[in-house]
């Protein structure tokens, strides 16, 4: 570094000026170039991780906190290899209620979640098991549950109960898409009619609380499993915490609508490590499944 390299001096007065082309006049000529993507930062302790020491569970070697991940990668630590057949691959949302630069909205998504919609459903083995599957995915627009979202996971559920297999839904979700109004309501509706005649056939449903799982998911078929596992630390509500406050004009628990405060009070059923979370499954789906695969 070169101590006696001259420095620019501000006039007295001109600081706001100054300041707001101080960045693109700076000189990064001598600065060490450091790829994006090499480190992140873990939101639950706050430490800054090398991505190489991650594996494919993205979890955080400091303290254990889970990263959000992708549907794809979700399949990937979940299913058998190779098993997996996607169901509805190019179903798209379209504009009902003609809101305002929607399609460009949705266009972002898309290449940043690399995903027709929020969630990706299809047919899989687990442990050799049959099961349908369907996963939710925060990179697209927070899981939002538009009409895509609700279209994909009712058919999921009712080829459930055609096919007479149990139903694996990872949910995460910010809520009902606002894009959509009243038809991302309606979704609630409608998937939790095809989880009751899942239901009334004598069939087997997961459900698996990732972070977060909020709004209208939470207030459907989220809550509506046989069985609710949970990732640890995971939200689990329908309305946020400052909402909540704000309403009651009460403090709520540090640890209000987390997947511990929800177990202590039975709204969940066993909190599971991403990294044992396909080995519960498996034992879940042979105490239930008649057979495994041949």
């Amino acid at each position: 570094m070169n101590l006696f390299k001259k420095k620019n001096y501000i006039p007295l007065g001109k600081t706001a000026q100054y300041n707001r082309h101080a960045r693109a006049e700076e000189d990064y000529s001598d600065s060490p170039i450091i790829p994006n993507g090499l480190w992140v930062k873990c939101r639950h302790c706050s430490s800054t991780i090398y991505k190489k020491e991650m594996d494919e569970f993205q979890i955080c070697p400091k303290c254990g906190g889970h990263f959000r991940i992708g549907a794809r990668d979700r399949l990937n630590i979940t299913c058998d290899e190779g098993s997996f057949e996607e169901f509805d691959a190019d179903m798209t949302a379209k504009n009902p209620m003609g809101y305002p630069d929607y399609e460009k909205v949705l266009e972002k998504a898309r290449e940043k979640s690399g995903l027709k919609d929020g969630v990706v459903t299809g047919k899989c083995t687990i442990g050799g098991y049959k099961a349908i599957i369907a996963v939710m995915d925060s990179n697209f627009m927070m899981g939002s549950m538009g009409s895509v979202v609700g279209e994909k996971i009712t058919r999921a559920i009712e080829k459930s109960t055609e096919m007479k297999l149990p139903m694996i839904i990872f949910t995460t979700s910010g809520g009902a898409r606002m894009q959509e109004g009243i038809i991302s309501l309606m979704q609630m509706a409608k998937t939790s009619a095809a989880v009751r005649k899942h239901s009334d056939a004598g069939l087997l449903y997961v459900s698996v609380i990732t972070d977060p799982t909020t709004g209208g998911v939470s207030a459907s078929f989220a809550n509506l499993g046989d069985i609710i596992l949970a990732e640890p630390k995971s939200i689990l509500g329908f309305a946020g915490r400052r909402v909540i406050e704000g309403t009651i004009n009460e403090k709520l628990p540090p640890d209000f609508q987390s997947a511990e405060f929800q177990m202590e009070h039975g709204f969940v059923d066993k909190i599971v490590d991403r990294r044992n979370m396909k080995s519960t499954l498996v034992t879940i789906l042979k105490l239930h499944c008649p057979k495994e695969v041949d």
